[in-house]
């Protein structure tokens, strides 16, 4: 099976979200539908990064650790893969 650490954003990139998923189509759906409390409050909709682990417990530790890092380590580490910060899931809806 396959985890994924994944960073959601709002429209405007001014706020992230970093969560873990075992469905990661699954997952950004539900983001856009509003069916998380604060992704749907910050209107966090598009994906700008993910990675993908084959051990949730690595996701995992991946994830507490990208949440304890600066905003601009984050946009950073963003940027190298995305530097545009566009949306990755787009036409997943």
């Amino acid at each position: 099976m396959t985890y994924s650490v994944y960073i959601v954003s709002n429209f405007g990139r001014t706020v992230f979200y970093i969560g873990v998923t075992n469905d990661l189509i699954r997952r950004v759906r539900e983001h856009r539908k509003g069916e998380s409390k604060f992704t749907s409050d910050y209107k966090c909709k598009f994906l700008v990064y993910y990675e993908d682990f084959s051990d949730i417990l690595k996701a995992i530790a991946r994830e507490k650790l990208l949440k304890s890092w600066k905003r601009e380590w984050k946009i950073a580490m963003i940027r190298k893969v995305n530097p545009g910060l566009e949306d990755l899931g787009k036409g997943w809806e």
